[in-house]
């Protein structure tokens, strides 16, 4: 076992200050991202403590990277393809599928 803190040891890093929520709106991909969270949820495909477990496993340098949302994005995607639900494959050819079509309605 190591000493060096995980990223989810590190408190209120940067500050320690309350989060001042009027500086974030959600945008849809995070309201989005909510849903889904919550319709694997109340389905049993995946629980907060496993969220919580694939978000704390993020390499330190990933998690400081990304946003809040951003993070349960990349730890649903992770669990749906730990436990089978879909594969990266699968993943890779939707997200390729929906970039074209969103280019194609530019």
């Amino acid at each position: 076992m190591t000493d060096t803190p995980k990223v989810h040891d590190m408190g209120g890093h940067p500050n320690a200050s309350p989060i001042d929520h009027s500086e974030h709106t959600l945008m849809d991909w995070e309201r989005r991202i909510d849903s889904i969270r919550g319709v694997l949820g109340d389905k049993g495909y995946i629980t907060v403590d496993e969220l919580r477990r694939a978000i704390e496993g993020l390499p330190p340098e990933r998690y400081q990277s990304l946003g809040y949302y951003q993070r349960w994005a990349e730890a649903v995607e992770a669990l749906l393809i730990e436990k089978g639900l879909l594969t990266a494959a699968e993943l890779d050819a939707t997200m390729t599928r929906l970039e074209s079509a969103a280019g194609g309605a530019r």
